[in-house]
């Protein structure tokens, strides 16, 4: 944040100093709210995020274990077979934005079918392995989305605990500081002010300012005649 920027003297001096503390402490507030709100979803994302990789682990470790089942019946071949002609995973991801965060909302994924023209595996536990690494795919692809909004938000959430660390610190005791110079000035000015105004008055209305002359005796002129 910059300094201070310089303030008139007098009262709109003071005026605008208490704008500036009234508009810093409202939006203190605001981000205090913001921050409630913030710490709220980053724990229900973090809680997610956990559950999404545990989900994640288990369909791949399900998958895996399929897997090896499907290669120990039918070895390599029956392996490349089952795969052949198979395009990759499409994943789509919905954003949304709330408390100024960007951040993944959900996320879909297509797996493509087995080509018409392909060869059936060759053992059911092939086929089992097929459709769990579909789920895992799946699984993934939640867990990466709700990563990155875990990660957008705690950005977010650290970012405007500085915020409010930098106006309750040190913004707003400065600017409460050159209040309170502002207001001692004026009283000083008011008081010098009126200390003039006294004694102009009092100047002006000074004895012998206006007063006659007293007269002595006439040269020449004997005492008590």
């Amino acid at each position: 944040m910059t300094g201070v920027r310089r303030t008139p003297p007098g009262r709109a001096g003071r005026l605008r100093l208490r704008h500036r503390l009234e508009v810093a402490e409202r939006g203190a507030g605001l981000l205090e709210q913001k921050l409630r709100v913030l710490r709220v979803e980053h724990e229900r994302l973090l809680a997610a995020q956990e559950a999404a990789e545990r989900r994640w682990h288990e369909a791949l470790s399900e998958a895996e274990g399929w897997l090896l089942r499907g290669v120990l019946l039918g070895g390599e071949r029956a392996l490349e077979a089952a795969a052949a002609g198979r395009g990759p995973a499409g994943i789509s991801v919905r954003w949304t934005t709330s408390m100024g965060v960007r951040r993944p909302a959900a996320v879909s994924v297509s797996v493509p079918a087995r080509p018409p023209r392909a060869a059936t595996p060759a053992n059911t536990a092939l086929l089992h392995a097929e459709a769990a690494y579909g789920r895992a795919v799946r699984a993934a692809a939640e867990h990466a989305a709700v990563r990155a909004a875990t990660g957008l938000v705690g950005a977010e959430l650290v970012g405007t605990r500085h915020r409010v660390r930098a106006l309750r610190r040190h913004w707003i005791p400065r600017l409460r500081q050159e209040l309170d110079r502002a207001g001692m000035a004026l009283e000083q000015a008011e008081h010098e002010d009126g200390v003039r105004r006294r004694w102009s008055a009092g100047a002006g209305g000074s004895p012998g300012s206006g007063g006659g002359r007293v007269s002595g005796p006439e040269p020449g002129g004997s005492p008590g005649q």
